[in-house]
Order: structure tokens, then C-alpha cells, then sequence
């Protein structure tokens, strides 16, 4: 987890880093003054990667080093099991249709379509997240 937070601090340093120099240039270059969406817009970038590294730092000092945090690691310490993936499924498909439902009906603000779109979204959702679920009694 440590390299995951060194890249996310990274993205931290360089959003702020580019947020500063955005800034000073709309402000010195632009008739107008500072553009404010811009900056905002790169300010919580900055903020949000922060977010996720300080939680990668956080997870890392509770768990024991993996292999890829490991100075000494060999390549056969990162064999093994790694998970269960799905060869190949279908309910992403109906995912993204109704999410283009959903973005459809908020364009055009159709709450009847925008109900439709949510209730479809559940059931995607619930299909792909319990796709390979068998029962607490299956063999």
C-alpha cells in the first residue's frame, strides 16, 4: 500500500503545484482575474487525491508489507491465488444502459423515465454483485 500512497501523493503535489501556476496565470493573462472554476476544479483534485493516499498511508501502517512494498521481495513472493474474476458476464452491459437511462432522463428531465432508469440500475447492480452467489446451502 505505501507505493499506491506515494503515487497518490504525487498526483497530490503536482494538482496543487498546477493549481498555484493556473491561478497566477489566468490572473496575470486574463482580463478578467483568476477563472474560479478552474482552480477549484484543480484545488479538489489536489484534495481528493489526498483523500485516497492518506487512506493508502492509513491501511498500510495496519497491514503486514506485501511483496510490492518490500525493498527484498522476489518475484515468487507475489505467487498464489490472487481471486476469483469473472470469465464473463453480461450485466455490465445492462449497467451501462441504464445508466445512459438515467443520463437520458436527467437531460431531458423525465422523472418517469428517471424512476424507470433507478429501478433498472437496481436490479444491474444487484445482478452483477450476486452473479456467481449459490445459496448458503448450495454443495
Amino acid at each position: 500500500m505505501k507505493v499506491e500512497a506515494r503515487i497518490f501523493d504525487i498526483v497530490t503535489l503536482f494538482a496543487f503545484l498546477v493549481a498555484v501556476v493556473y491561478g497566477l496565470m489566468t490572473h496575470w493573462l486574463s482580463p478578467y482575474g483568476i477563472e474560479p472554476v478552474g482552480l477549484v476544479a484543480l484545488i479538489l483534485t489536489g484534495g481528493l487525491s489526498l483523500l485516497a493516499g492518506s487512506y493508502f498511508r492509513f491501511v498500510a501502517r495496519r497491514i503486514e508489507p506485501r511483496p510490492e512494498d518490500r525493498e527484498d521481495a522476489e518475484i515468487s513472493d507475489g505467487a498464489g491465488e490472487l481471486g476469483f474474476f469473472s470469465p464473463g458476464s453480461y450485466w455490465p452491459i445492462g449497467l451501462a444502459a441504464s445508466a445512459a437511462t438515467a443520463g437520458v432522463a436527467m437531460a431531458f428531465f423525465e422523472i418517469w423515465l428517471l424512476v424507470t432508469a433507478i429501478v433498472m440500475l437496481l436490479i444491474t447492480i444487484g445482478g452483477l454483485v450476486f452473479e456467481y452467489h449459490t445459496g448458503p446451502n448450495h454443495d
